[in-house]
Formats: C-alpha cells, sequence, structure tokens
C-alpha cells in the first residue's frame, strides 16, 4: 500500500471517528444545544474524556498523514490542522494562558486552508473542496467578529467546523483511490 492510501485511510478514520464521538458527547452532555453550546464545551464536564480523546486523536492521524504526502503547502497545513486540533484536546476551554482558543483557531484556519492545497495536490481537481473551505474561512471570519446571524455562535462554530469535515472525508476518499 502506497503511502497516500494510508495517508487517506488516516485522515478518513480521524475525521469519521472524531465526528461520531462528537454526536455521541452531544447527546450525553446535559442540556446541550448545538446553537448555544461552543463545541469545544464538549471538552469539559462528563463528555470530556469522549470529546478530547477523540480530537487528539483526529490531531495525531492528521499529523501523521500530513507527513506521508507529497505536496509542501499541503503538508504543511496538514500538521498545522493536526497541532490545533491535538491541541484543542490537550487544553481544553478551562486550560491557561489562552492555549485553547489558539489551538482552535489554528485547526479552523489551517483545516480550512487545507482544502486549496488539497484541491491543487496531483490530478484530481474537486471543485467541492475549496468550496467548502472557502465556507469555513468565511464563517471563520464572521465567528471571530461575533457575526453569528440566524446560527448563533454554536451554530456558527459548525460552519466553520463541518465543512471542513466534510472535504476532508472527501480528500480522504481521493487519496484512497490513488494507485
Amino acid at each position: 500500500m502506497n503511502k497516500e492510501k494510508i495517508s487517506g485511510y488516516l485522515i478518513f478514520i480521524g475525521v469519521a471517528q472524531f465526528f461520531i464521538f462528537m454526536m455521541i458527547a452531544e447527546s450525553l452532555y446535559p442540556g446541550y444545544s448545538i446553537s448555544k453550546n461552543y463545541i469545544s464545551d464538549l471538552g469539559v464536564g462528563s463528555t470530556a474524556y469522549i470529546f478530547n480523546t477523540s480530537i487528539i486523536v483526529m490531531g495525531f492521524l492528521l499529523i501523521i498523514s500530513g507527513f506521508l504526502l507529497e505536496g509542501k503547502i499541503l503538508k504543511i497545513f496538514l500538521l498545522l490542522s493536526g497541532i490545533g486540533a491535538a491541541g484543542v484536546g490537550f487544553f481544553p476551554e478551562n486550560s491557561p494562558y489562552h492555549l485553547h482558543t489558539i489551538m482552535s483557531l489554528i485547526v479552523f484556519l489551517f483545516a480550512s486552508l487545507s482544502s486549496y492545497a488539497a484541491f491543487k495536490y496531483k490530478s484530481n481537481k474537486n471543485l467541492a473542496w475549496p468550496i467548502m473551505g472557502s465556507i469555513g474561512l468565511v464563517s471563520l471570519i464572521l465567528y471571530i467578529f461575533n457575526i453569528y446571524g440566524p446560527f448563533n455562535y454554536g451554530g456558527m462554530e459548525r460552519l466553520i467546523v463541518y465543512p471542513n469535515l466534510i472535504w476532508a472525508i472527501g480528500f480522504s476518499g481521493f487519496l484512497i483511490r490513488t494507485k
């Protein structure tokens, strides 16, 4: 099996398990609202072990997958995305020195930017990837300026995260299909 296929499987496993465990944590968190709670609220309290472990695993798998890919920019962006994701788990919301906020910004920004590098990677030009990354990037900018529209802060945060999870799953399939 070549390095790209392995990278594809790692991205798929990391993203898919995170999404599933995030949903499980949301269902177990007392009174959780996807519009009125931050995703990272799942990283403190009774669901912390589920959420933090899952996002750390995703982060490490993104880091490993980044090392396996050839594209320099994509490699750097995936490594930074992985470091940010793992950092979110290692430094939950109640961490000092704004470490959680810094790690969240890193993963949000570089996951979105990775979609552009993935679009330029090898022969496949799937326009859906940079479109999803752009949705994440625009949502991040609005989020930073506290412009949530009808989504509230929790819903806006999901407009950053979900599109990036979607393009990453698609990209993982592209890598898995490589010969």
